[in-house]
């Protein structure tokens, strides 16, 4: 693995830690701040919001500059944003900590997985992509173990302090390790800038793949948001049990990553159409079999597997629909999150009406089942256009 593909993997497990930590945190800075739990909650909600944002704006805004310089400027600014929450001494600057390390996010990532893939011979594209996100996966597995122990041994403090610490390492590795040629920007985006890229946003596929990102994401994250109340209300484990479960998830993200970008290579609409199918099964199985413990164990664990496996592949997808553009990359993400918020609300609507602990799931396997004919339609359409361009070159003239 190249030394490069490594520091974006630092990177992205401090953007990851700085993503998830706070869940296991806000109890502690709710009192310490002297906040509502509401408003506290804005520290993770303000941070999503803040990503799907900063994706586009920040990538439209480096559209001519080198990628590697651009990723480290972007993980300096993570690092700016956690230290002000480490000694932010009100809510609003710790907010505004927040506000500021989620910038770099989504551009991070969309930019990062470009030099990623040019660090690779092209049919290891979306294996390069999942070392890179294997960062995240990993820091989904450790983030709120991690935040919950060093917050209550030294402090909520101490934990940013932390993460500070990870993204200065990562700024070193990025500008020791990631080679300057990977980050070169080609010629067409160096000298129109965004104008092409805006461009590349008029292909359906483009959109059609943006589409099933944010439905793909939106249903695993409507179901997740409140796996929690599933796990103790209907399965009957105790509150304590969910750390080690969410653990159990967390591994599930990390293999599906892995096995995703691996199978991606071989056949990328296959492999995402397979994970899709995959994940939508595993969500109504968990809501039929929730009330079975070694079962709910098992699901949540492919429920990580099957929700992260598309990821390599569908960023890989987009970028090439859009000609290598970073900011459709980027746009990725951004669907992501929207996707996140998305399935959150209707997770959220469907307990508030009545419908029990185990609705969220249905509601999930749904919403996957929609993105699932998204990529089906999507793969469909793809494999028409490429057989009317071989009929056009075979065709005399």
């Amino acid at each position: 693995m190249p030394a490069g593909l490594a520091a974006l993997a630092l990177g992205s497990f401090g953007i990851g830690l700085t993503e998830f930590v706070i869940a296991g945190l806000l109890p502690r800075v709710s009192r310490d701040l002297d906040v509502s739990e509401a408003a506290a909650g804005w520290l993770i909600s303000g941070y999503a919001l803040s990503v799907a944002i900063g994706a586009i704006l920040l990538t439209a805004a480096t559209t001519r500059l080198h990628r590697k310089a651009v990723l480290i400027g972007l993980v300096a600014l993570f690092v700016l944003g956690n230290l002000l929450s480490a000694i932010a001494p009100t809510y609003a600057m710790a907010l505004l900590g927040r506000v500021v390390a989620a910038l770099c996010h989504g551009s991070f990532f969309g930019i990062g997985s470009l030099v990623a893939r040019r660090m690779v011979p092209p049919e290891r594209a979306s294996r390069a992509v999942a070392v890179m996100f294997a960062g995240l996966t990993v820091a989904n597995v450790l983030g709120v173990p991690f935040g919950t122990l060093v917050g209550e041994r030294w402090g909520w403090r101490a934990t940013f302090w932390a993460i500070t610490g990870i993204g200065a390492l990562a700024v070193a590795a990025i500008a020791a390790w990631v080679p300057a040629w990977a980050g070169t920007v080609d010629e067409a985006h160096r000298t129109t800038g965004l104008r092409p890229q805006l461009r590349a946003f008029r292909s359906q596929q483009v959109w059609l793949t943006l589409a099933a990102t944010a439905l793909s994401y939106g249903g695993m994250f409507g179901a997740f948001s409140y796996i929690a109340y599933t796990l103790t209300e209907v399965t009957g484990f105790s509150a304590a049990d969910v750390a080690w479960l969410l653990v159990v998830y967390g591994s599930g993200l990390v293999i599906g990553n892995v096995a995703g970008g691996r199978a991606a290579d071989r056949n990328r609409d296959r492999t995402l159409i397979a994970s899709l199918a995959g994940l939508a099964t595993t969500l109504a199985a968990f809501g039929l079999l929730a009330e079975g413990r070694a079962a709910s164990v098992a699901l949540i664990f492919l429920m990580g597997v099957f929700g992260f496996a598309s990821v390599p592949g569908m960023i890989t997808r987009v970028t090439d629909a859009a000609g290598g553009a970073p900011l459709a990359a980027s746009a990725n993400v951004s669907a992501s999150n929207v996707g996140n918020a998305l399935g959150a609300w209707l997770g959220g609507l469907a307990i508030s009406t009545g419908l029990g602990y185990t609705a969220p799931l249905y509601v999930g396997a749904a919403v996957v089942t929609l993105g699932l004919a998204v990529m089906l339609a999507t793969a469909r359409t793809a494999r028409s256009v490429d057989v009317d361009r071989r009929r056009q070159t075979r065709t005399p003239r």
